[in-house]
């Protein structure tokens, strides 16, 4: 095919594509009733309204104590879900990789395990949960354990998978157990990428916790529907910036950890 008929193929199939989507956008925006000049029309007043009433006033300077007290139990919920949870997913992941299962038969319900509690939300496991725990610590802490198990068991799979199974067949070949294959070579190699999808989960359910707080009454989510609902838009504003700090110190920890061991 000649360089001139290939590059005219590729942008007919882009302009088809963006066509597409166009088309897709426009009959979402039929069906939904959305008027486009109204609502970036309402986006000057929502900012105008932002600043005039989501600004820490001094009521809500006083309630600092309490919204950080809430935010350090948000924080040591997030961590002990995320690092606990990986501990779990790193074992079914050792059963579910090729490289490292006991036998065949365990790779595919490993990976189903994993994709069921990844692809169900922290807000649904939280709802589900909630009929067991009631509004309690445990409620939140098992919705982001869940989540994260899901995610950390199947992104472990593959890396257990790209790191390739040579080391694994010459260690089997000197005679190594499982378990010494398993200590010597498999967690050495893939710890560091352990270590780095454990800080970004830890990460994001730093930012979910407060979405599951919401729902189940407890944590930094549980003072910021307070205030917010009891109309203090001071202090759920002041809710709001605590947790941007708390998460902007730890992205800036995790960085600094990843830059050390990868």
């Amino acid at each position: 095919m000649q360089p001139n008929a290939f590059l005219r193929r590729r942008r007919l199939q882009s302009i088809f594509f963006l066509a597409v989507i166009a088309a897709i956008t426009y009959g979402s925006m039929v069906l939904t009733q959305f008027d486009l000049v109204q609502g970036l029309g309402v986006i000057p007043r929502a900012f105008v309204w932002a600043i005039t009433n989501f600004v820490p006033d001094e009521r809500a300077w006083s309630r600092l104590p309490r919204i950080l007290e809430k935010l350090q139990e948000t924080v040591l919920v997030a961590v002990a879900s995320s690092t606990i949870a990986s501990i779990f997913g790193l074992g079914l992941a050792l059963l579910g990789a090729n490289t490292t299962r006991p036998h065949p038969w365990f790779s595919l319900p490993a990976r189903a395990i994993a994709s069921i509690f990844r692809n169900i939300d922290v807000s649904v496991w939280a709802l589900i949960l909630l009929f067991s725990f009631g509004q309690s610590g445990f409620t939140g802490f098992f919705a982001l354990s869940f989540v994260t198990f899901g995610f950390i068991t199947r992104v472990m799979i593959e890396t257990i998978d790209e790191v390739g199974i040579e080391p694994v067949e010459a260690l089997r070949a000197t005679g190594a157990s499982y378990a010494a294959i398993i200590s010597q070579s498999v967690i050495p190699a893939c710890l560091p990428q352990l270590i780095s999808w454990v800080l970004y989960m830890i990460e994001t359910n730093i930012r979910s916790a407060t979405l599951v707080g919401i729902l189940t009454g407890t944590g930094i989510g549980f003072l910021f529907d307070l205030y917010f609902k009891s109309f203090s838009y001071g202090s759920a504003s002041l809710v709001v910036l605590a947790t941007v700090v708390a998460v902007l110190l730890i992205e800036a920890v995790s960085n600094y950890i990843r830059r050390t061991i990868l």
